[in-house]
């Protein structure tokens, strides 16, 4: 009885030991490997902010692209650039978010994003100058059919018109709210007018746009077979470039007052 007391003894410590050194190698592991994850984060960052810009070039260093490109911090409240925190700091939307001294609930009724929570400052990404703006890339998202969609959308220097939209980040089913990275749908956006009469009026349809329909312009098609993530582009669409997202900010940047 007493062997079997001491095998059984020897296994557990065995086991103990086992777990012990696994658990210290694995955090170990992740401790040195943590700035080479924050540089890939930031790589992949860099490589969504330039492609859905259509300032991309294949072959050339991604950091040298994106010299071109200046981040700057925009106090959603006011719709002004602010130095009140770091761009690298802003760009950390989950944390800022669960800081209630740095963002804000929003309202059920005013929630078509469905975020709950909004940032108080947000990062915009220009290329080229204040006076003279090539491009300008905003953050959007917003929740789909199963998750939030994390994704970014580019304006021309118009402020108006859309050069393109996508997404870095979401959960939604392939083959139906998955096809928002379908390659033909995103072209879709390109060329798109956002504003008229001061309110946004660009919407995703829940079908297919009418290319003799006077409102082509400001429509894009549907999601086949995806009503809810649809419908969720369209209003994060919506919110994002609405008053309580960047659309006070752009009103001042147009004006020459941000």
């Amino acid at each position: 009885m007493s062997e079997r007391k001491e095998t059984v003894g020897r296994t557990l410590l065995v086991a103990f030991v086992l777990c012990a050194v696994c658990s210290l190698v694995v955090a170990t592991a992740a401790i040195l490997l943590k700035p080479q994850q924050i540089a890939a984060q930031e790589q992949d960052r860099a490589v969504n902010i330039l492609q859905i810009g259509e300032l991309y070039e294949p072959g050339v260093p991604v950091e040298q692209q994106m010299e071109q490109i200046s981040a700057r911090v925009v106090d959603l409240s006011t719709g002004r650039f602010t130095d009140a925190i770091a761009p690298e700091e802003a760009m950390d939307t989950p944390r800022l978010t669960r800081d209630s001294s740095r963002s804000s609930k929003v309202d059920s009724g005013e929630d078509i994003a469905r975020i709950n929570r909004r940032e108080d400052y947000g990062v915009v990404y220009i290329a080229g100058d204040l006076d003279d703006i090539q491009r300008i890339i905003l953050p959007i998202r917003g929740y789909g059919l199963w998750s939030t969609l994390w994704g970014y959308i580019a304006l021309e220097g118009d402020l108006n018109t859309v050069v393109g939209l996508g997404y870095y980040q979401h959960s939604e089913t392939p083959g139906m709210g998955g096809e928002v990275d379908n390659p033909s749908w995103r072209a879709q956006w390109s060329g798109k007018q956002i504003y008229e009469d001061g309110e946004v009026a660009l919407r995703v349809l829940k079908g297919t746009v009418s290319s003799d329909s006077p409102r082509a312009r400001y429509q894009v098609d549907g999601l086949s077979g995806a009503t809810l993530t649809t419908r969720g582009v369209d209003n994060m669409i919506r919110y994002w470039l609405g008053e309580q997202g960047y659309g006070k900010f752009l009103k001042n940047l147009k004006a020459g007052e941000a």
